[in-house]
């Protein structure tokens, strides 16, 4: 190939990928965020609604990623209030469907091996805040039998409180 059609060949190329990434960024705001009072609706059947879940992960697949603010920070996603309140088949499938499982759902689910390799690697976790503040040891108790080895060891590892004012 000739320095010549090099050039015209990079320029080509180069134009492409422009068009592409306008085009990709014009669809991307062509999508207008949820609705936030379906966003709520959906967390809030999270905590234990499973026909109302089911539904909605059936109407709007993405509703799963989705968070609501309670006021102050205090975001909230359907999973997570499948975790505080102690609802595994919610949980379960939330995860099913591709739902993010974070520290605290994990440990109502009683992934003991998971909990402690997390805790392990970033101990600062122990003390952190779920929705509404409520912390791991929460979590530990409202998972049952489930989560027994868990419960004991984090108030081994001295958690005591079971949530955490969120300013």
């Amino acid at each position: 190939m000739n320095r010549k059609n090099f050039i015209a060949a990079g320029t080509t190329a180069l134009a492409a990928a422009i068009l592409h990434s306008n085009e990709l960024q014009a669809q991307q705001q062509e999508v207008p965020p949820y609705n936030i009072a379906i966003v709520k609706e959906f967390v809030i059947a999270g905590h234990g609604n499973m026909d109302k879940v089911k539904e909605m992960v059936v109407n709007s697949p993405n509703l799963l990623y989705c968070r609501y603010d309670w006021g102050s920070g205090d975001f909230e996603e359907a999973i997570e209030g499948a975790g505080h309140v102690g609802n595994k088949d919610i949980a379960n499938f939330l995860i099913s469907q591709g739902a993010r499982p974070n520290i605290f759902v994990l440990t109502m689910l009683g992934e003991t091996e998971i909990v402690k390799a997390m805790l392990t690697k970033y101990p600062a976790l122990l003390r952190a805040k779920g929705a509404h503040g409520l912390t791991l040891l929460h979590h530990a108790t409202k998972g049952g039998e489930q989560s027994k080895e868990i419960l004991e060891f984090l108030k081994e590892k001295g958690l005591t409180e079971m949530q955490i004012r969120i300013k």
